[in-house]
């Protein structure tokens, strides 16, 4: 194969190695949590002192990156420091539930700004996701960022998402939300790029960022509130499955004699171990889960036998589910979050019984640390990455245009 000498390098040649270059200097840039200095740009990237020079002064001048001056001397001439404007721009998150939806505006380095948790919005889905449209502006302008600094939104709903295309498919405990265009739908009300997902999958992408998943690429996040699903990662990377289905364990039927009865009265998993059949097992108003949930494991504690049979039966179906779980995806750890495991450790030591007795391969079981956070947290780790593609785009439009 013919190769280029310096002084044969084409128009577009050079195009793409300034492109190149400016992606180099700014994953460095972006990922630099301290101050940094020119040569340590060199260092970092390898490339040339006048090409760093260059994409460092264009990267000031775009506003990306801020000059603090120069430093101390280390001996010689005193370096010049920069860092990171990370409120260059803003990112959002919105973590769509059946009764709470949790907002969010943050730096693109998705450092928080502004949080508000509020009742979902009732009505349409156009109207409900107007409404939420309308509070994200209100908590920019509480952080005080400018509305056309919004660069990317990380919506979660909880249901069947086709992330492709940005639809809702089908969200059972949402009414009305069937093939629901929601990225589309916020994107005309917000103006920034929306890239929507199914909650629970968003919430194991925030357990790995910044909870209790940190260090395993191989891992689940069940979670058993109003309803019941899993995410999943394998290599650090979320599987969806061929129809966005992946981790669909509502479903998964839990014996042979629910086979010919009709969905959702056939024993399937969400059927027989979420909040509503809990609530039943025990007897309770199947209302705040916090206050009944609270008794349960008061009464279980003192030895009230419904009580204690109610978790047992529980934690059996869950401990099943997650043993099955981790017999096909065989990840590191697994992950319990949702309203069943909110200060519910007697459950979750119960689960872990049940999985050490018929897990295979030894299974670490934790309960989430991110807690009702964990799938906004996911939110804006999506909203943040996307946003850092559109820096990268805006930045080679005006490299090239300079």
């Amino acid at each position: 194969m013919r190769t280029h000498t310096s002084a044969e390098v084409t128009g577009g040649d050079a195009g793409h190695l300034r492109r190149m270059n400016l992606d180099r200097v700014l994953s460095v840039v972006i990922d630099h949590g301290a101050p940094f200095t020119r040569a340590e740009l060199m260092k970092a990237t390898g490339l040339s002192a006048p090409t760093v020079g260059s994409l460092a002064l264009h990267l000031i001048r775009s506003g990306l990156v801020r000059d603090l001056g120069a430093g101390p001397s280390r001996g010689g001439r005193r370096p010049s420091f920069m860092e990171f404007n990370a409120r260059h721009g803003c990112i959002a998150g919105i973590d769509l539930g059946p009764t709470r939806t949790r907002l969010a505006v943050a730096d693109l380095r998705g450092e928080p700004l502004a949080h508000r948790v509020v009742a979902t919005p009732s009505g349409k889905p156009q109207s409900v996701l107007s409404r939420l449209a309308r509070a994200v502006r209100g908590l920019m302008r509480q952080a005080g960022v400018p509305a056309d600094r919004l660069l990317a939104v990380g919506a979660g709903a909880p249901g069947w998402v086709d992330c492709d295309r940005g639809i809702v498919v089908f969200a059972p405990n949402l009414d009305g939300w069937s093939r629901v265009p929601m990225a589309e739908m916020l994107e005309q009300s917000l103006g920034a790029v929306v890239l929507v997902e199914n909650d629970v999958n968003l919430a194991v992408l925030g357990e790995h960022w910044r909870g209790a998943a940190r260090g395993h690429d191989n891992c689940a996040f069940i979670f058993v509130g109003t309803g019941i699903g899993a995410g999943i990662l394998i290599g650090g990377q979320l599987h969806r499955g061929r129809h966005f289905m992946a981790g669909e364990i509502a479903v998964m039927c839990m014996g042979p004699q629910y086979v010919n009865q009709d969905f959702g009265q056939r024993g399937c998993l969400e059927t027989l171990a979420g909040l509503h059949a809990l609530a039943a097992r025990w007897g309770a108003a199947d209302g705040d889960p916090a206050r009944w949930m609270t008794d349960l494991f008061a009464a279980a504690g003192a030895g009230d036998a419904r009580a204690r049979r109610a978790i047992e039966e529980t934690a059996t179906l869950i401990g099943i589910a997650a043993a099955n779980v981790g017999a096909v995806v065989d990840p590191s750890i697994v992950i319990l979050g949702g309203a069943l495991f909110v200060k519910a450790e007697p459950l979750v030591e119960e689960v872990r019984k049940v999985v050490t007795r018929i897990a295979r391969a030894p299974l670490e079981i934790v309960v989430s640390a991110l807690g009702k956070e964990a799938p906004l947290a996911g939110s804006l780790l999506v909203a943040a990455t996307e946003a850092k593609r559109q820096v990268r785009l805006r930045l080679r439009k005006e490299r090239v245009a300079g």
